[in-house]
């Protein structure tokens, strides 16, 4: 069974729409934990493949690309730019691609 801020997160992450981005607060605030961007990430990191999520709708909350492998950070920076994001020097505009959930 899954711990209900796990689910919630998972929840949040899958309903984020192509072409727009949350941050990792925002998703940990939305869930239930307004300190809780750190175990969003470790969500993230460890069942990204197992629930299918759209990981590479997931950024820090100053809008930067931050994934440290430069094969996932490339990666991201794709699938970004074919949902149609604008990303200046590996930082994503949140005024204009900020999803926030009802």
């Amino acid at each position: 069974m899954m711990d209900p801020f796990t689910e919630k997160v998972i929840g949040i992450i899958k309903s984020i729409p192509k072409g727009k981005v949350m941050t990792y607060g925002q998703i940990g605030a939305a869930a239930g934990k307004a300190r809780g961007a750190r175990q969003v990430s470790r969500i993230l990191h460890s069942m990204s493949r197992k629930h299918n999520l759209p990981w590479h709708r997931v950024i820090s909350a100053d809008g930067k690309l931050k994934i440290q492998d430069e094969e996932t950070r490339n990666e991201q920076l794709e699938r970004l730019y074919e949902e149609g994001l604008e990303i200046l020097n590996g930082r994503v505009d949140l005024k204009e691609y900020r999803y926030e959930p009802e």
